[in-house]
């Protein structure tokens, strides 16, 4: 018997075998008590699985916050751009020079009389020894008459004298008027100035340029009885469409000028003094301080940090969608374990 059971064992050993497999898996399948699963490690996982996603929430809403700072950011600079387009700096530079071109004094002297005109350097300018009486004329002058170009009926007469070049030796141009009676209860001499003498000298239509600096420039008084000093500046003004306009300040003082001749005249004496107040021409421009590459380059940050934002909470809304997948699935293969 013991030989027949040994025969049918070595004949058929997988049924043991099986016979063990469906013990443990029996054993596999009994319910274990909570305190054997061990509770505490799912508690935790699903607590840390909490607190990313809470920080995932709060870095979206920061990334949403800095994309509405950048649109702001971006239409703030496209409207600073275009208020700068509108209303341009005025920028005022100086240039030094040692030499002016000579400026053009036009003077309306009426009935007046010119008496002397000279060249002084360096503020010297020597007594005057017989006033009221013709003297030399060093100065060059033209003569020229021209309709009135805000009536075009009335002819003026107009003396052209060269003005003063030299600002380093502080040349001036000294003159000297006789009226030897007016109507009037005041005696003046009208003057303007226009920027280059030898423009007129070289004008061929010096009518028409006389009445175009009329046109552009403004003129000045100075009275009888006085010697008149004026100091003149240079300004050009640049033009938006690239034309440059030139026009003079000037500062004047008044100076009494005490008759001594010997006897009493009703006659009136006109002195006046031009000279330049400094070396510096002042230039007048507009100029646009929004610089469009700078626009340009402050919008490619912005779009380009708008871009990594969306970029960036795109990532964190999938990570978020996987990490809750995947912690239901966990949460089923637990449930169905336990089941």
């Amino acid at each position: 018997q013991l030989s027949e059971d040994v025969e049918r064992v070595s004949e058929n050993p997988t049924d043991e075998r099986g016979g063990e497999m469906e013990v443990q898996e029996d054993a596999s399948s009994v319910i274990l008590p909570d305190s054997e699963l061990g509770t505490s490690a799912p508690s935790l996982r699903f607590s840390k699985t909490c607190l990313k996603n809470v920080f995932s929430v709060i870095l979206l809403f920061i990334y949403l916050l800095l994309m509405a700072v950048a649109v702001f950011l971006v239409y703030q600079t496209i409207s600073d751009f275009r208020e700068k387009l509108k209303h341009p700096v005025m920028s005022v530079s100086y240039k030094e020079v040692s030499l002016y071109d000579a400026p053009g004094i036009a003077f309306y002297p009426g009935k007046a009389q010119l008496l002397s005109c000279k060249h002084h350097y360096y503020d010297h300018i020597l007594p005057l020894i017989n006033p009221g009486q013709p003297g030399d004329i060093e100065c060059t002058t033209r003569r020229i008459n021209y309709t009135d170009p805000f009536t075009n009926q009335t002819m003026k007469y107009a003396l052209i004298v060269q003005g003063p070049r030299d600002v380093k030796k502080k040349e001036l141009v000294f003159l000297q008027f006789h009226l030897n009676g007016t109507d009037q209860d005041f005696s003046a001499i009208d003057y303007l100035l226009f920027s280059s003498f030898e423009e007129f000298i070289n004008s061929p239509e010096k009518a028409e340029f006389m009445k175009d600096c009329e046109s552009s420039y403004s003129s000045w008084k100075f009275s009888g009885g006085f010697r008149t000093w004026v100091k003149m500046s240079l300004v050009k003004t640049k033009e938006e469409d690239g034309s440059e306009t030139v026009e003079f300040k000037q500062e004047t003082s008044v100076v009494n000028y005490i008759d001594q001749r010997a006897e009493p005249r009703s006659d009136q004496l006109f002195f006046v003094v031009f000279e330049w107040k400094d070396p510096f021409i002042q230039t007048v421009q507009d100029i646009i301080t929004a610089n469009p590459w700078n626009m340009i380059a402050l919008l490619c940050g912005i779009f380009l940090a708008l871009f990594k934002a969306a970029d960036f909470a795109k990532l964190s809304v999938k990570w978020m969608i996987k990490i809750r997948k995947r912690h239901l699935k966990r949460r089923s293969q637990a449930l169905n374990h336990i089941s």
